[in-house]
């Protein structure tokens, strides 16, 4: 079996994907990614770290960076 760019096992052909993607949505096997980013201590530090930085923000702070990030979804979307 070949492995991924993290070294994940992964199947050579289309049928084998297939058959791998249909397991794990019925629950038989578990997706490797999800399973290892959950357990991850650097996304366990980053929530930390998000929720530090939003509580130092003052409220206009927190509104340019909301008109920011909704500005940049309606340019790509347009």
């Amino acid at each position: 079996m070949p492995k991924g760019p993290r070294g994940e096992k992964r199947p050579a052909d289309v049928i084998g994907a297939a058959v791998r993607v249909a397991r794990i949505s019925i629950g038989e096997e578990e997706d490797e990614r999800e399973s290892e980013a959950s357990r991850s201590a650097a996304a366990e530090l980053g929530k930390l770290g998000g929720a530090a930085r939003a509580r130092k923000l003052t409220s206009e702070q927190r509104i340019e960076i909301a008109k920011k990030g909704a500005e940049k979804r309606w340019r790509e979307h347009r």
